[in-house]
């Protein structure tokens, strides 16, 4: 029997949520990055949990109370772990290791000190630093931690003397070579460095930044191109771009989230024509993103030589394709393009039935094309669950709905700094410089 909207979506909504009740650390409260057994903690899905907690309590999810202890155990971790160069701390110049030993809290796998995910992280804690309101002990706690992790992080440091901000470090080899550059998540990394009072940016950072930037036109639809979909929402989880403009959008003549909307119609447009042949691409079934795959591996499929690969980056329409759909990828384009979303939602649950036997709704990927190992109507899927999937969904249904976590974050002085500094006019920033306080504007105002 199919669900009201409504229905489906607090469904989506609970079941994705469920993963951040079930995963979570009850040492130190981090976030388990995947379902696989003996997996670390990723700090980018602790941030997301952080961030999901409020909406959980909104939601009737979880209780206050609960949330409460939960983003303090987890904050007064951030907060007393050991920072320093040695290479099993946890973090170093106020940034954190991607990923953590759930159990010490130290770092896991030899990974980077990583400047994204850890701008992920300091979502969570802002998002909790503004939710957390109330004149207790435990929730004063809760804001002057925020307020000292985000003070903490040292973003010129990151810059490592060039004007864009390094992807990160390693005490084994220094600063990664790579540099946040060309449109991406990094948008959120570029404002939050922006709005520090202690470790600022400098202003000429952002627009070297955006002066890497690609502007395209795909299928007659002119924007700036990212091809992985999560590159269009991750930093829209929280702010809020309707109607703010930087100088580049400006001067297209649209704003960030138009600029998403137009790239999740490209993902429609591309598995239409589906250039590649794939198997399942069409208007009901989309969503090219970094996720989970089959490979690596090279298989004859219907007399087609195919190389499917592992976690990568996928993009469309440049690519990489390997046939591979996300369904949260779907989910968190909501606020976007629902008229277009819909409908792969509903093909997702009624007809691949993509959400059977699944713990925490949605698989995190699957490819009609590859033949699955055992075999299965939907080709390969994936055995895991991601919280950098999870959240996605949570918080963007949200947004959609209510446009909770947008008026959070809108809040935060921090962010709002970062974005004026960063060049951001109009819009809710206009209305905030004269003091007054938009409604609560979701992007459904019929739910």
């Amino acid at each position: 029997m199919k669900l009201s909207t409504d229905a489906e979506l607090h469904l989506l909504q609970q079941e994705a949520f469920s993963y951040f009740l079930q995963e979570a650390s009850v040492v130190n409260g981090l976030m388990r990055d995947k379902t696989a057994p003996a997996w670390p903690a990723s700090i980018a899905a602790t941030g997301l949990a952080l961030s999901a907690y409020p909406v959980g309590v909104e939601r009737a999810m979880m209780a206050r109370d609960a949330a409460v202890e939960r983003t303090l155990k987890t904050l007064r971790f951030f907060w007393n772990s050991p920072q320093g160069p040695e290479p099993d701390a946890t973090g170093y110049h106020g940034f954190f290791y991607h990923f953590l030993d759930m159990q010490t809290g130290r770092r896991a796998w030899q990974c980077e000190l990583s400047t994204v995910d850890t701008a992920l992280l300091l979502a969570g804690a802002l998002t909790a630093g503004v939710y957390f309101d109330a004149n207790t002990a435990d929730e004063q706690e809760i804001r002057a931690l925020a307020d000292a992790l985000y003070r903490r992080a040292d973003w010129a440091w990151a810059q490592n003397g060039g004007d864009t901000v390094t992807h990160g470090w390693r005490p084994e080899s220094g600063f990664i070579e790579y540099r946040w550059e060309g449109y991406d998540e990094a948008l959120l990394l570029y404002i939050f460095g922006m709005g520090s009072p202690t470790h600022p940016l400098p202003e000429r950072c952002y627009a070297a930044w955006t002066s890497t930037y690609a502007w395209q036109n795909c299928y007659g639809i002119d924007h700036l191109y990212a091809g992985p979909l999560f590159t269009h929402q991750l930093s829209h989880l929280w702010i809020d771009f309707r109607a703010i403009q930087d100088a580049f959008m400006r001067d297209k003549g649209i704003d960030y989230f138009e600029n998403s909307r137009r790239a999740t119609q490209v993902q429609r447009r591309y598995a239409l024509d589906n250039p590649l042949k794939f198997s399942g691409y069409g208007d009901c079934c989309w969503g090219i993103t970094a996720s989970d795959g089959p490979g690596p591996e090279t298989l004859e499929v219907g007399g087609i030589e195919r190389q499917f690969f592992g976690y990568l980056g996928r993009g469309a329409p440049q690519g990489p394709d390997d046939g591979t759909l996300s369904p949260w990828a779907v989910v968190a384009s909501l606020p976007f393009a629902p008229e277009i979303v819909f409908p792969v939602i509903d093909h997702f649950i009624y007809h691949a039935k993509l959400k059977r036997t699944n713990r925490y709704g949605f698989t995190a990927s699957f490819n009609p094309t590859h033949p699955g190992k055992p075999a299965n109507p939907n080709g390969w899927v994936s055995p895991w669950h991601y919280g950098l999937n999870q959240g996605p969904i949570v918080l963007m249904i949200e947004n959609y709905r209510t446009g909770l976590p947008w008026e959070w974050m809108r809040q935060c002085g921090y962010v709002a700094n970062g974005l004026r500094r960063a060049g951001f006019t109009g819009g809710w920033l206009r209305a905030q410089l004269r003091g007054t306080r938009l409604p609560r504007v979701p992007c459904d105002t019929r739910l």
